[in-house]
């Protein structure tokens, strides 16, 4: 008699965590939606909409917003919260500048948001790419206004900062992502204050560019350890602070401690602007580039008030 088959064994899937009402979204679904796919695909670009996993993505590519990710879509470090592959990157794309301007040209934007992956092996971390995307940008849409949002360019901030600023970007953004105490686990492969660093590198060869950062909330961090977070953006004259929930992409990710409650998000922002930040987003699905445009403008109305009633 045959002895019977041996069953495997059934491996239980990690649990997902429920996500609270205030933090879902509808799937996306509208033209709006495909055409901005379309157009990415057509031009061979990446957005961070899709590749971090964005909850947000149906809402601004509906309106064609999206925010383009240079460099390629494999980064060479692997931050506990990123959804982004880690890899060996493929060759730069030299058409990559000019497909971003036919981008921004096509969807007719205002304001538009460029970040990229971290590329540790390029001699300059990346920054000449930036460099040609704004040159780029200028050259085809001269009325649209750049944000950026970069890497810490580890072991060639100076040089890679001193080139960026100089091809002159509106915003300059840079995310510090947690608190100090986290970084260990959660953005292993950067220095807090090395980050801070970078932005007042952008104020000191340029006052005029706005700086920007954002941290995420639920990774476990203390209340008193953000208010300290804002503290040393401020020392760091960051003019705009964004704060939004962390979702853990996958199940290999780090896991989400706590999901925080609009009216949570909406005190810590209440402290942020009596702090003396130009703009400050802070809601659950706020994100870098979440209404980046509106908040531009609203940014640069701020600072303009703010020298009136300085010079007056």
């Amino acid at each position: 008699m045959n002895s019977p088959a041996a069953v495997p064994a059934i491996t239980a899937r990690p649990d997902r965590q429920r996500k609270p009402d205030w933090i879902r979204v509808k799937a996306p679904t509208s033209k709006g939606y495909g055409e901005t796919r379309k157009l990415m695909r057509d031009l061979g670009l990446n957005t961070v909409c899709e590749e971090a996993a964005c909850p947000n993505i149906g809402e601004c590519w509906t309106k064609k917003h999206a925010t383009v990710m240079i460099l390629g879509d494999v980064c060479t470090r692997a931050c506990a919260f990123c959804n982004v592959k880690t890899g060996m990157p493929r060759v730069v794309d030299r058409d990559e500048p000019e497909h971003v301007a036919q981008a921004a040209a096509s969807l007719g934007l205002e304001h538009i948001v460029i970040t990229s992956v971290d590329r540790d092996d390029l001699p300059d971390g990346g920054a000449g790419q930036f460099v040609k995307v704004i040159e780029a940008l200028r050259r085809t849409t001269p009325g649209t206004t750049i944000e950026i949002l970069t890497p810490d360019f580890r072991n060639k901030m100076r040089p890679a900062v001193e080139a960026i600023v100089a091809a002159g970007p509106d915003v300059y953004n840079h995310n510090l992502e947690t608190v100090p105490r986290l970084y260990p686990t959660i953005r292993p492969g950067a220095r807090y204050y090395a980050s801070l660093r970078l932005l007042e590198e952008v104020k000191r060869h340029d006052p005029r560019i706005f700086t920007k950062s954002g941290i995420m909330l639920g990774l476990g961090e203390e209340r008193l350890e953000v208010h300290q977070v804002m503290d040393d953006m401020r020392c760091a004259d960051i003019d705009f602070l964004t704060m939004g929930q962390y979702l853990q992409p996958t199940p290999r990710h780090a896991k989400v401690q706590d999901f925080v409650t609009p009216e949570a998000f909406g005190a810590f922002g209440a402290i942020a602007r009596a702090k003396g930040f130009l703009q400050v987003a802070s809601s659950p699905l706020t994100r870098s580039s979440y209404h980046a445009g509106d908040d531009f403008r609203a940014m640069r109305t701020a600072r303009e008030e703010k020298l009136a009633r300085a010079g007056a």
